[in-house]
Formats: C-alpha cells, sequence, structure tokens
C-alpha cells in the first residue's frame, strides 16, 4: 500500500490555507502604521523627558531656533546623533510660552497632512 497523498486531500489543505488567510490577512493590513505611530509616541515621551531634564538644569526650555540640535550638542542625547521618527524624518521642535510641542510629519512626510503626530496628544493618550 502506497504511503501518499491523494490529490483529493492536497486540494482539501490549500482550501483550508486559502480560508484561514482570507480571514487573517485583512486584519493585519495596516497594522505597521500603527506600529510605527505608537513607537514614534514613545520616542516623542523620550524626547520630553530630556527637555524637561534640560529644563531643569538651566531653567529655560532651548528657545524653537536652537531646536533639538542644541541638546544633542549639550550631550543630552545618546551619541550626538538627533532622533528620527519612525519614518526617518527629523522632530519638528517648537517652544511655547508654557514648555514645548514636539511633531512627527508621520508617513507622508508632509506638515499639516493630517497625519501628523503631537507630543501634547501622545502624552494624554
Amino acid at each position: 500500500m502506497k504511503k501518499a497523498f491523494s490529490l483529493m486531500e492536497l486540494m482539501v489543505v490549500i482550501m483550508i490555507l486559502g480560508l484561514l488567510a482570507m480571514f487573517i490577512l485583512p486584519n493585519l493590513t495596516g497594522k505597521s502604521e500603527e506600529a510605527k505611530a505608537k513607537i514614534t509616541c514613545i520616542q516623542m515621551r523620550s524626547i520630553g523627558q530630556i527637555l524637561k531634564m534640560y529644563n531643569n538644569d538651566h531653567s529655560i526650555y532651548p528657545t524653537t531656533e536652537e531646536g533639538l540640535e542644541h541638546l544633542s550638542s549639550k550631550s543630552y542625547f545618546d551619541g550626538s546623533n538627533l532622533p528620527k521618527d519612525s519614518w526617518d524624518s527629523n522632530f519638528i521642535y517648537l517652544k511655547q510660552k508654557e514648555g514645548f510641542e514636539i511633531i512627527s510629519m508621520g508617513p507622508n512626510k508632509q506638515e499639516s497632512g493630517g497625519d501628523d503626530l503631537y507630543y501634547s496628544k501622545c502624552i494624554n493618550k
């Protein structure tokens, strides 16, 4: 007696795998962008903590013109590299009257593109 799969058994297995893929793949689509957004929020919170440390040390936040580069020059970041968001873009830093704002331009890499991420929204999540 031969010990092999029949064509019918193989077809059943292929149909089952196809059905599983049909139900699982739509749930996975879009999750990578969602994960990148969450990672970017975590990065923004870390930068926010560094900015608060700088404020504790100097009693003022860097100006918008100085930006995050000023923190890098003062060795507040590991190494001299400025952190980038999940889409490999630089963060935008804005000094405000009472604090600061950090912005990531998001996946489209354009300011005010509707997918921008803001530090102030990330800390309230």
